[in-house]
């Protein structure tokens, strides 16, 4: 069983916001499969299929984003699962707009949400797929920035990003962290290079 959690907001006015960017992956990734998360009012919303052999849930947190670990942790528990067993979805402030960065450990990036993870598991080692939205704001406008709607022309640059997105999250899925890191590594070069193209 794999775990597959985006950090995010839950509700209509965070909707497409850059924070939600976690979300927003898991939603295609559920579209593409053809199945609906469940609403519980708990601790998360989830839905799960497989992948071949392999089973799979995706996970959205009710808990906000700064109260993620929270999720996490219940998560981990009502599906029987380890650390080792999940990917972490999130928005990254440090990586140019679509640029996407998976990594096996590591700290919080200045992410509450993934600082909240790293609190409520008790260690940073976890695999995590970060998305880049870019840093265009002002001193003192970070808040606002991250909880500000993608454009049209931003959510049309993602698309092939959230397509490469979703074959490493397959490969973690069906194959596991180290042969999806070894796929990662031969090809995110290229993906990333066509940001400047």
């Amino acid at each position: 069983m794999k775990i597959i959690v985006g950090i995010g907001n839950k509700g209509v006015k965070y909707k497409l916001t850059r924070h939600n960017v976690g979300f927003i992956l898991l939603d295609k990734l559920a579209n593409k499969y053809q199945i609906e998360f469940q609403k519980t009012g708990h601790e998360y919303d989830f839905t799960g299929s497989k992948l071949n052999a392999s089973l799979f849930v995706l996970i959205k947190s009710n808990t906000y984003v700064n109260l993620s670990g929270i999720a996490v942790v219940k998560a981990l528990y009502d599906f029987q699962a380890n650390k080792d067993e999940i990917l972490i979805i999130s928005d990254d402030l440090n990586l140019p707009l679509g640029e996407i960065r998976l990594r096996k450990s590591g700290g919080d990036g200045g992410h509450n949400g993934l600082h909240s993870i790293i609190q409520s598991l008790g260690t940073n080692n976890f695999a995590r797929l970060r998305i880049g939205i870019g840093n265009n704001f002002d001193n003192g406008e970070m808040a606002d920035y991250v909880l500000s709607k993608f454009s049209n022309s931003e959510l049309n640059q993602f698309e092939n990003r959230f397509e490469y997105a979703i074959t490493l999250i397959e490969s973690f899925i069906e194959f596991g962290l180290n042969k999806t890191f070894e796929y990662y590594s031969k090809s995110i070069n290229k993906i990333n290079s066509q940001l400047t193209n």
